[in-house]
Parts: structure tokens; sequence; C-alpha cells
């Protein structure tokens, strides 16, 4: 049984699809009955777990050859950090008590930082905690998704305008789709390696962009000029909680993008296997246009 922990994501439903095509019985785990119905569709058994549950999630691993962890930051949380450390100790918990034969963890680029890098320490934390699992580990670290700039594009789209922490805008970095990630993980799961070390594999899109490429992309996709613009600094807070973000998470993110910017955050290159998507900005930003323009 493959268990894949949040399968209802862009990510995790790419994984599920991708195993089920490969006959491998997978149990997709969501947190509401309704985001399974489309995975039970694909002949997926549904789980409903909690991941600040420790019942549902034992309940959940009960019984797995393979797991892939997700544990996302949650939004809309007044304090994130301590709710998603919570869900990291209950799952590695649970992990440590029913090991599976293979773990597969999505993680960050930058994890292997011992900084205060806002959302990655998360995944820093996330690492140390697995480690110990007595499993073969895959940590499969990802670049920022492309999916994230959707928040951005009904104002871009409004405005001309597209604000970006990403500083200076010229500044190429990585990123990758969202359903790239999930494909790479279906087939590391699938891959029959056994080491005494955990593997970790690093996974960007087919180029690095800019925040120019980016608002070049989302121009073409939705045949306006979308003209890029470099937030200073000081206008980061107060964006990000007009946008309904708590400040505890707006400092994640703040802490997160000071580093960033520096270039700090990357690829492990002594340690790390390297893959690469196939989806370019335009794959993912016509349909995204197109959802928006829909509304």
């Amino acid at each position: 049984m493959f268990v894949i922990f949040g399968a209802s994501g862009k990510a995790g439903r790419v994984t599920a699809a991708a195993l089920r095509r490969a006959g491998k019985p997978v149990r997709a785990v969501v947190r509401h009955a309704r985001q399974g119905e489309s995975l039970a569709e694909l002949g997926c058994e549904i789980a409903l777990a909690d991941l600040t549950d420790p019942q549902s999630v034992a309940a959940a691993i009960k019984g797995a050859h393979a797991v892939q962890l997700l544990c996302p930051v949650p939004s809309g949380d007044t304090d994130p950090e301590t709710t998603m450390r919570t869900m990291i100790d209950v799952a590695t918990n649970a992990l440590c008590e029913d090991p599976p034969a293979t773990l597969l963890a999505i993680s960050d680029y930058g994890a292997e930082l011992p900084l205060n890098t806002g959302i990655t320490r998360l995944y820093h934390y996330l690492e140390k905690r697995l480690k110990p699992v007595a499993t073969q580990l895959t940590l499969l670290r990802s670049a920022e998704h492309m999916q994230n700039w959707a928040a951005f594009i009904p104002g871009a789209l409004a405005t001309g305008t597209l604000p970006s922490l990403h500083l200076p805008l010229e500044r190429r970095f990585a990123s990758v789709a969202a359903q790239d990630v999930g494909a790479a993980s279906a087939g590391l799961l699938l891959e029959s390696q056994q080491s005494g070390t955990p593997r970790i594999v690093s996974i960007e899109g087919p180029q690095r962009v800019s925040v120019n490429d980016i608002a070049a992309a989302l121009s073409e996709a939705s045949g306006r000029t979308i003209t890029p613009h470099a937030l200073p600094r000081e206008s980061w807070t107060p964006m990000l909680l007009k946008a309904g973000l708590s400040e505890n998470h707006a400092r994640l993110i703040t802490d997160l993008y000071d580093v960033h910017n520096t270039g700090r955050i990357d690829v492990e290159a002594s340690r790390s296997e390297r893959r690469f998507g196939t989806t370019a900005l335009r794959d993912v930003f016509g349909p995204l246009v197109a959802k928006f323009n829909s509304q």
C-alpha cells in the first residue's frame, strides 16, 4: 500500500494518479471526505486524517509499504510555525512507531541550512525529525512552486503591476511546477533503492527564471502588459498583512526572502541528486489566467 498525504493537493494528486496508473494500491489521505471523491474515482482508498491528530495519522499509515509525507504550511493560522511543528511531530512519532519500508518527504530548497530561513527552517526541522525513522528515507527538496504566483495574478491583471519580494528583479532563481514535483515523487517511490543513509533529491523546472521572466510569461498568458515591481523591504509586512496573513505568517515569509535574496537558498550541490521538471511558466500561467478571467 502506497500512502499519500496531501493527496488532494496539486503535487499529491499527481503522485496518487501516477501510482494508480502503475497499478499500485494507493491510500489517499485527505482532511475532508469531499476532497477524496475524485481520488476514489481513480481507485484510491480514502483515509481521513488531520496531521495534528495522532490517532488519525497512525490509522492512515497502518499497513503501508511506502509513505509520501507532505506537511504544508497552514494557511489562515495565527501561528503557522507552531501548528506545523506539531504536524511534523505527530507524523514523525507515528512513523517511528510504525515505520514503512520506504518514506519520501517533500521538503524545500535550503532545508539543510541551520539558519533563520523563515518557512524553510520548518523543513529543516522536518528533515531532522525524520532521520531517526527506521526506513529508506528520500528527501525530495522542491524549488519554489510556480503556482505560488497565483495569489498575485488578480491584482496584476487589475493593475498591470506584479509586486515582488524577489530582489533584484533580474536575478534568476529555481522554480518548479507542482505537478512536476508530484510526478518526480511517484517515480522515486517506484524505484527500489536501498542504502543506509537518506537519499536527497532536488527538483526544479527546465530553466531558472527571474521576476522579469515571470511578468513576461504572465503578460503573454493574459494578453496584457504586466510590469514587475520590486517592493521595498519596508513594504513587505504591510502588504502581507493587508492580504490577510497573520503577523507570525508574514514574519515567516519575510525571513525567508531576506535569506533567499542573498542567493543562499539553493541546491545542496555536494549531496543532492538533480531532477528537472518539464513544465514551463506559460504552461502554468495559461490555465491560472483563464481561471481568474472566468470568475
